[in-house]
């Protein structure tokens, strides 16, 4: 059995990591809302000009390199973004989106792609440098607020790599591994092909679907068409670099409120084992005490009997 030293030096220790775990939660606690509303408030604008840059994809005829990037030759590069986290303590957040980039870039090598890959925050870029994995980009000390000007400058360098030709070592594909942000005790990693745009058209049967599912296939069937001023080439080209930034701050956006959130749960979840270590702790520390007394006194009645003995 340890010594009662030993138990209270571990109690020690073990409260100061309480205290630890009780404050980081508390600072998540005050963050959360405020990470919570900026994800939601981004979501409606990135929705709306991702349903606008499909319908206008829909109803066009067009060799864009928003639909498809025309090379000379197969291009089998592939630009893979992870978002992680610059900051640890967060649960199982960086380590879900570090293994399901892991899945993609096997898959992308199973396909004959060459993945490219661009790392968002500190934990993922020492994961890979730990690993000896080249890095195209990377882009650290911003996880817990995403401003505008740093999803500017991650959809500049994407875009670029992405407008580049293959030969100049530009890439035909843009993924993002990030974490969707669902509610407070759910958070899931979520593999979004940025470009090209993909336009996928709902079929439903109309004699088996709802009212609602009906109304919205109607909707999306007689969706308007489009005339472009002054052409349909440039306002795809200006509306490109809107769509990759918007969707890129969004996607960092509730990344940072599924940090936030997943950290708040884990330190929650640690405070508590912790207190219940200590509550272990301090009994077995009572337990070596009771034990030490119960022994000291057995050592001083048997002394007592055998100068009793002595005597008689």
């Amino acid at each position: 059995m340890a010594s009662q030293l030993a138990y209270k030096s571990r109690i020690a220790s073990t409260q100061s990591l309480s205290k630890i775990f009780n404050a980081q939660e508390m600072i998540a606690s005050s963050h959360i809302a405020k990470a919570r509303n900026l994800a939601l408030g981004a979501k409606p604008y990135s929705d709306a000009i991702q349903d606008a840059l499909a319908a206008l994809v829909a109803h066009t005829k067009l060799d864009h390199p928003l639909v498809k990037k025309k090379e000379k030759t197969p291009n089998p590069h592939v630009a893979v973004l992870a978002v992680t986290s610059d900051r640890g303590m967060a649960g199982p957040y960086t380590s879900n989106v570090l293994r399901e980039t892991e899945n993609l870039l096997k898959r992308l090598d199973e396909a004959n792609k060459i993945p490219e890959l661009y790392v968002y925050g500190r934990r993922g870029v020492n994961y890979y440098k730990y690993r000896s994995r080249d890095i195209k980009a990377t882009w650290e000390g911003h996880t817990d607020e995403p401003s505008v000007r740093v999803a500017e400058e991650i959809a500049s360098t994407l875009l670029n790599a992405y407008m580049a030709p293959g030969e100049n070592g530009g890439v035909s594909e843009l993924y993002l591994v990030y974490t969707e942000f669902i509610n407070m005790v759910s958070q899931k990693v979520r593999i979004l092909r940025m470009l090209p745009v993909e336009v996928v058209n709902k079929e439903i049967d109309m004699a088996t679907a709802t009212a609602k599912e009906q109304a919205e296939a109607e909707k999306e069937f007689t969706a308007p068409l489009y005339s472009f001023e002054p052409s349909a080439e440039e306002v795809l080209d200006k509306v490109l670099p809107k769509y990759v930034q918007s969707r890129i701050h969004e996607c960092l956006l509730t990344a940072a409120a599924s940090e936030t959130a997943s950290r708040q749960n884990a330190m929650h979840t640690a405070t508590e084992n912790a207190d219940k270590l200590l509550d272990e702790l301090t009994r077995k520390l009572n337990q070596t005490r009771q034990g030490a007394i119960t022994q000291e006194l057995t050592e001083i009645i048997a002394s007592a009997d055998a100068l009793n003995t002595t005597e008689e």
